[in-house]
């Protein structure tokens, strides 16, 4: 990556940076309603091209008409906007495709949103949020789906104020986005700056846009719609262990309490009596369950370790209260009496002689026995990984 360092040069207020691959028949307007607009403004500021290998023209129309070049060799649109960013010299950045449907005129229209105090000022093309669409400009599946759906997603599960996650013209501040500290190299890049700004309370302005068709005739757009559609599920997923771990391992977790008692109470479900077979799938509920809620803790405090998600109440009261000694005595007591129940059966079994035993009988002390032994071996295996986890780097030992 060719870049040269943010100096946050005095003299220039706001950096627009475009990614670029291959956009020569886009590329021309888009740096002159750019320049254009903050001239007419009185904003001092510059254009950057982030180019990520283009073999078109893309290059020389962008020096041609002003912009500053940076080259980045690592693919990846995340990528490209990194390295743009990180040789901006503004105070702001304001980001935007160079496709053409994006109207770089209104980039005052963010750099006010920021002067105001926002640390994101994000663009919103969806009518739901006062923006405009024009005909043509987006996909049918993308406006009235997939766009709808991730942002209700982003609202939900993050508690982003926002009507359009997607929109990638969008400014921030650059002392915002060093706080965000992004890794994503790909499209979640967008996606991934606004899950954090929200989890991390910065405040996020909406800009209603205009959205004009993609003006490109060499070829077709980047984006694809069901694989990038697959990466950003994914990566809201990775972000939200809640969802992806603790609500499926408590769904499951419920479901072999009840059956456990069930069978164990000896109370009929609709008319039916369960039995040993029945204890059997409700151990393996228990024990997916189990294996879950761990799986989702876990991830939490690792990802909070690495500084991509932040610490938040919840997380912050588990790490008060699961010490490996903790988890040690619990482990061990689950252990213990898992063994004990299966020892009520060694006990009948050697007082028959090694002989038969009533096959329902003993496996309403053998089943729950082994469930309470590798929940309890689990749990000890579990603390000691929380004792990592929990561990911090010091600054002689990066």
């Amino acid at each position: 990556m060719t870049t040269t360092p943010n100096t946050q040069d005095a003299g220039i207020e706001v950096s627009v940076v475009m990614p670029c691959l291959n956009e020569a028949d886009t590329l021309a307007p888009c740096v002159d309603k750019a320049r254009g607009a903050m001239e007419k403004a009185g904003i001092t500021g510059e254009v950057i091209v982030a180019d990520n290998g283009s073999t078109d023209d893309s290059v020389a129309i962008a020096l041609a008409h002003g912009a500053r070049v940076i080259h980045v060799t690592q693919k990846g649109y995340g990528n490209a906007l990194m390295g743009g960013i990180r040789a901006a010299s503004g105070r702001y950045v304001i980001m935007g495709d160079a496709d053409d449907s994006y109207d770089f005129s209104e980039v005052p229209k963010f750099v006010e949103k920021l002067r105001a105090g926002a640390d994101v000022a994000q663009g919103c093309r969806l009518p739901s949020g006062g923006g405009t669409i024009l005909k043509g400009a987006m996909p049918l599946l993308h406006r009235y789906w997939g766009n709808p759906m991730f942002t209700m997603m982003v609202r939900h599960w993050f508690g982003g104020a926002i009507h359009d996650v997607y929109c990638g013209l969008r400014g921030f501040s650059v002392a915002a986005y060093k706080r965000l500290a992004l890794r994503c190299t790909g499209m979640e890049f967008a996606t991934e700056m606004m899950i954090k700004a929200a989890l991390m309370g910065m405040r996020i302005d909406e800009v209603p846009i205009t959205l004009h068709p993609d003006g490109r005739k060499a070829h077709k757009p980047h984006l694809r719609t069901f694989r990038d559609g697959w990466r950003t599920l994914r990566f809201f997923l990775l972000y939200c262990p809640r969802r992806l771990y603790v609500m499926p391992g408590l769904t499951l977790w419920g479901l072999g309490a009840f059956f456990y008692f069930v069978v164990l109470s000896g109370s009929p479900f609709f008319g039916v009596r369960m039995g040993a077979h029945t204890l059997l799938v409700a151990s393996l509920c228990v024990l997916m369950g189990y294996q879950a809620l761990l799986f989702g803790a876990l991830t939490k405090i690792f990802a909070i370790g690495e500084g991509m998600l932040p610490m938040d109440r919840k997380a912050s009261f588990f790490l008060k209260i699961a010490t490996l000694e903790r988890g040690l005595l619990l482990g061990c007591a689950g252990t213990l009496s898992g063994l004990a129940l299966i020892g009520v059966v060694l006990r009948r079994w050697i007082g028959a002689d090694f002989g038969p035993l009533d096959y329902a009988s003993a496996m309403k002390f053998v089943v729950p026995g082994v469930t309470l032994a590798a929940l309890g071996f689990q749990t000890m295996l579990a603390s000691f990984f929380f004792s990592l986890l929990g561990m911090r780097r010091t600054p002689e030992y990066p």
